[in-house]
């Protein structure tokens, strides 16, 4: 079995089971949003208490403050109901281990996954990504204190973003 089958028969034993949360609100039922990390190791719904109907949860590499994610925060506010977010940041995250440069780096020499050889080492992997203007997503700290600080702040500081919200921001590492 493959996995696209495994997650296809997942989902119709998922689908067939949801019974009465077919008709859960569109709306989050607690009326908040979290911005983490798509570590796979994480499970937002374990560590946060949540329920499938409870919480909006956006994920990316990192948990970052990207444009992308505020935009999810905003739709979340402004057209879904919420009334607070947090910021939720890992120990151990991989992105502790490389700076946006080298990802635009590797991203510009090859668009292409480095396959595994024996003894763990990667084989060669030929042909160029695309040039394109990326913006950054933080430093180093991306995934310190310090990190969740500045993404709250990028979070409060961004046009979008009620007044309210900005004061009344939580974060936690």
């Amino acid at each position: 079995m493959t996995i696209r089958d495994e997650v296809l028969a997942a989902n119709e034993d998922y689908a067939a089971s949801f019974g009465p949360k077919a008709d859960l609100a569109l709306l989050p039922a607690r009326h908040f949003a979290i911005l983490t990390c798509m570590d796979a190791r994480l499970d937002p719904a374990k560590y946060a208490g949540l329920s499938e109907g409870d919480a909006h949860v956006i994920r990316n590499a990192g948990g970052r403050a990207s444009d992308d994610a505020i935009r999810s925060l905003v739709i979340s506010y402004k057209l879904l109901g919420t009334a607070q977010w947090f910021v939720i940041h890992h120990t151990n995250c991989g992105m502790e281990f490389f700076t946006d440069d080298v990802i635009r780096g590797l991203l510009a020499n090859s668009l292409e996954q480095p396959h595994s050889a024996p003894m763990g080492s990667t084989t060669s992997v030929l042909g160029p990504g695309r040039r394109r203007r990326t913006t950054s997503t933080g430093s180093p700290s991306r995934t310190t204190p310090r990190g969740v600080v500045e993404d709250v702040a990028r979070i409060r500081a961004h046009p979008l973003v009620p007044v309210a919200s900005r004061s009344t921001a939580t974060s936690t590492t």
